[in-house]
């Protein structure tokens, strides 16, 4: 009979490291997993670890602490293990035969999270094609007659029909999601060409970070917003849009509209596979003119989560754009003088507080010294009758100044070099 009644999967952790890893960086990747774990819907009973030279080709872990484990299964009934390490085919199917349960590793824990969490049907789509693809080079059968029975985390999506479905349907059915994507993202870049009269913001940051709560501030919006890993998946775009008498002057100085998007946030070791599905939504980031990278400095591991951001945007391509670092939730800070020391290992930062509101003048102002860096003036001629370049000119740039002479229009504008670039190359065709 199938349980209906949704219940916390009674999980143990497994974590196996080399001997020359270092404990702390050990300890924080454990603790992570179980907050990934419990995010899932996970009651985390008990965590077995084991540090050795190199791992077990046949289990990642040694077969006695295979056994091990696989006696404190049966034992205490337990229904899910979850490994910290990426498993392969082989090691995947030797632990369901050992340990007679169901087998996640990090990356099909973080999937399943995101096919929890995915809403509109591009990020549904996306989630299946890393899904599928994650589970290609691992189809097993070991615990089919589990997924049946109980469902639950790791079998949300295509995960209940999957290990039953054959290679060659899996590879079709990838052929169909990705011609979708595409077409998907066809209509997405129509979209970004109608904002390019638009500066475009986007907020990057580690999961949980505060960049939902940011935007919500930034916008006068009420985008979901939840303590917890990856509430968000879908880019949300907003217009810069603040009440507050002195942030409006200030954003009344911004050159054009300010658009600002909100999309999924980063974790150490995200699959690959799932960044590669998620591309053309983080394409929303690679196109900014600025990145505003999140931060929450109440976090004790804020520096390594500011490298595994790096390391996101260098693989899909935004390394180089322009970011400003925001340190976020100041109102937890127990020590502040932190504050004082991040200061001087991260000069021209913003420190706020999203959830409160605090300092978003410093932020805004901050955006718009930036934005100046790269805005210059120019004055170019046109055709006396040529309306219908300059109603182009409105909307790649502003307008300063416009004066219409006897033989031409004499055009004042202001834009970024890349536009102002192009505008010139049309005008001289002319």
């Amino acid at each position: 009979m199938i349980s209906t009644k949704k219940e916390a999967e009674k999980t143990v952790l497994v974590f196996f490291a080399k001997k020359d890893e270092n404990i702390i960086k050990i300890k924080e990747s454990l603790e992570e997993l179980k907050l990934l774990s419990v995010t899932a819907g996970a009651n985390v009973v008990k965590t077995f670890s084991q540090v050795s030279d190199s791992f077990d080709s046949r289990y990642m872990i040694g077969k006695g602490k295979a056994e091990e484990i696989a006696e404190y299964v049966k034992e205490k009934e337990v229904s899910l293990v979850i490994f910290e390490n990426e498993l392969s085919f082989t090691q995947l199917r030797n632990l369901e035969k050992k340990i007679e349960c169901k087998i996640l590793d990090k990356s099909n824990l973080i999937l399943d999270i995101f096919a929890n969490n995915a809403r509109t049907s591009q990020a549904k789509l996306q989630v299946e094609l890393a899904q599928l693809e994650y589970l290609l080079p691992r189809l097993t059968r070991q615990w089919t007659h589990l997924s049946k029975q109980y469902g639950g985390i790791g079998t949300k999506g295509p995960g209940e029909t999957q290990i039953e479905t054959d290679r060659r349907l899996i590879n079709t059915r990838i052929s169909v999601l990705k011609e979708k994507l595409v077409k998907i993202d066809q209509q997405r870049k129509t979209q970004a060409l109608e904002r390019q009269n638009s500066i475009r913001l986007s907020l990057v940051g580690y999961t949980n970070a505060g960049k939902s709560t940011l935007l919500n501030l930034l916008t006068d919006s009420d985008v979901y917003v939840k303590d917890k890993l990856f509430a968000t998946l879908d880019t949300s775009t907003r217009m810069l849009k603040l009440t507050n008498a002195k942030v409006k002057k200030i954003v009344s100085r911004f050159p054009k509209k300010v658009l600002i998007s909100d999309t999924v946030g980063f974790i150490k070791n995200l699959p690959h596979n799932l960044i590669e599905s998620f591309k053309s939504t983080l394409s929303e980031v690679v196109e900014s003119d600025i990145l505003l990278h999140v931060i929450d400095v109440s976090n004790p591991n804020f520096e390594e989560q500011i490298e595994v951001v790096k390391d996101t945007l260098d693989e899909i391509g935004a390394g180089k754009i322009k970011t400003i670092n925001i340190f976020n939730k100041v109102d937890k800070l127990d020590d502040f003088e932190l504050i004082n020391v991040v200061k001087i290992n991260y000069p021209d930062s913003v420190f706020m507080s999203a959830q409160k509101g605090l300092n978003v003048e410093s932020l805004l102002d901050k955006i718009k010294t930036e934005l100046s860096k790269d805005y210059e003036e120019r004055t170019i001629k046109l055709k006396k009758d040529d309306f219908k370049l300059l109603n182009y000119i409105y909307k790649m740039a502003e307008v300063i100044d416009l004066k219409y002479l006897k033989s031409a229009i004499k055009v004042t504008i202001k834009s970024n070099r890349e536009n102002l670039s192009y505008i010139e190359k049309i005008v001289k065709g002319k």
